[in-house]
Parts: C-alpha cells; structure tokens; sequence
C-alpha cells in the first residue's frame, strides 16, 4: 500500500482545489486547505500500489494548467506550485516508495519541464526537506530538469519517507513572537524534541499565531507529546492552545498510543486516520 501526501501551493480557491482534487478521482482520500499558509495538502492512496503513482500525475498535470507561483503570497515557505510530493510506504516496504518518488522526479522534469529536487530516502545522500528549501538552486542542482526553475510552476520536492503527523497547534492570542519562540524550543534542530519540525506562523485570517509542526519520527516523539509540549510552552508565555488542528491524516496506530485526554482535548478522532478514509 502506498501513499502520496502532495502539497500544493493554493489555498484559497476552492474552484480550483475542487478541479486538482477531482482529477485524482477515487485514490483521494483527504483534502486540506489553508488560506493563510495558501497550500492545500492532497492524501492520496489506493489498493494497489501504483494507484497513487498515478493520482499524483494526474494531479500534477492538474496543477499545471491552474496554478501560477510567480506572484503567490502565503506565510508558508514553497519551492513551487506542486511543492513537495513525499510518498510512503505504509506496509513499510521503502524500497517501492523510493522507485515511486525517483520515478515521478523523473517524469515530472521530462513531461512538465519542472525541476525535481529528491529527499529523504529517495535521496542517496539522504538530505531532507529543509536541506533542499535551503540549498535549491544556489548549493545543490535539481536531481532531474531545468537548473532553473519553471516561470510559472517553480520547483518541487520528491521524497520517500515514513510516515509522519503533519499538526498545527494555534494560539489563543495573535502573539507570533511567541510562537516562534515556541517553535525554537520544541523543534529538534534547536534542541527540542527529537523528530520534530516547526515554524511560527501568523494567521491574518483569524486573529492568531500557530506553531506548525512535522513529527517526523513517531516511535520516539509522538503527536502527543509534541502538542503538549506547545500547550505548556504556551501556558509559560502567559497563553493557551485554543485548537489543535490536524493537516492531512494520522496512522491509526499513532492515534491509538495517545491518551484519551489528548483525544477529547485535541478533537482528533479515529475517522482522520489514514485506515479509517482507506475502508471507507
């Protein structure tokens, strides 16, 4: 079984998401858009294993006819209009998710003209998305197409990887100082929790900061602990995590490892999970 998380740099037009989204057809399982990150996050999977291989071309094609980076304005950092394409191997089987990823790479440089940049473990130096956002196109050539990126579409990032929890923790106040000092403190680069990623967002659209966070190592720092984490550093700074908001979806087994009052507090619940959308 393999999935494909695409991140798309719109999240504004629900005209457009509703097209990219529909060209996907029955390997869509979960859509997630943000208007102030302006991206949407696509879960695509399927029964058999090259059903998301194909939903992620069909929706990359999607994108191409629609979307136009060139003046795109969002809070949330981006190579390109089809940002980052990761695909996991849900049976953990990493040698099918790294042929996908190294396969679309080279087919979305060839068919589309955009630039691949390949991370994690599709990578063979092992480099991570924050490497390629850091390095794009000054310290390190795309893996596949143009070294220059697209006019319109830009770049993207390709990567075969284990699951991960991709969450946001939103403040009860619009205090981003104190979110990116939140950020700082709970992300691993930093000395904080190992396996996370996080940025302090402001969100103009409601009135509030958030802690956007990537837990990216499950077995050792869960999606519990790293919101909790937030909620006390929160609560330190004088202030409160007024809603914990899940993009994309959750492995039901890291769902099962949180305690009951994480899941009242945090309103996650077992129809978010990945085997829960894959049944349905």
């Amino acid at each position: 079984m393999l999935e494909c998380v695409v991140n798309v740099s719109e999240g504004r037009r629900h005209d457009v998401l509703d097209a990219i989204g529909g060209a996907c057809e029955r390997s869509l399982l979960d859509v997630h858009a943000d208007p102030d990150h302006h991206r949407s996050v696509f879960t695509l999977a399927g029964p058999a294993e090259r059903d998301a291989e194909a939903a992620a071309r069909s929706l990359a094609r999607a994108v191409a006819e629609r979307l136009d980076v060139s003046s795109h304005e969002g809070v949330h950092p981006r190579l390109g209009a089809l940002d980052v394409v990761p695909f996991v191997a849900l049976d953990g089987d990493t040698f099918v998710a790294v042929d996908a990823a190294r396969a679309f790479a080279e087919w979305i440089a060839e068919e589309l003209g955009v630039p691949a940049f390949l991370y994690g473990d599709a990578d063979r130096d092992g480099r991570s998305l924050p490497d390629v956002r850091r390095d794009a196109f000054t310290r390190r050539r795309p893996d596949h197409g143009p070294a220059h990126p697209h006019p319109r579409l830009g770049a993207v990032a390709v990567g075969a990887r284990p699951p991960l929890v991709a969450v946001n923790c939103d403040l009860d106040r619009d205090d981003v100082i104190l979110a990116h000092e939140i950020a700082a403190q709970v992300r691993e680069r930093d000395g904080g929790l190992p396996g996370v990623r996080a940025l302090g967002f402001e969100l103009a659209s409601r009135g509030r900061a958030q802690v956007s966070m990537n837990v990216t190592r499950l077995p050792v720092c869960g999606m519990e602990r790293a919101c909790t984490a937030v909620r006390r550093l929160a609560y330190e700074g004088g202030a409160d995590v007024e809603r914990v908001e899940l993009v994309g979806l959750v492995p039901a087994a890291e769902l099962e490892r949180c305690t009951p009052e994480f899941v009242a507090w945090s309103g996650i619940g077992p129809d978010q999970t990945i085997e829960a959308r894959l049944a349905g």
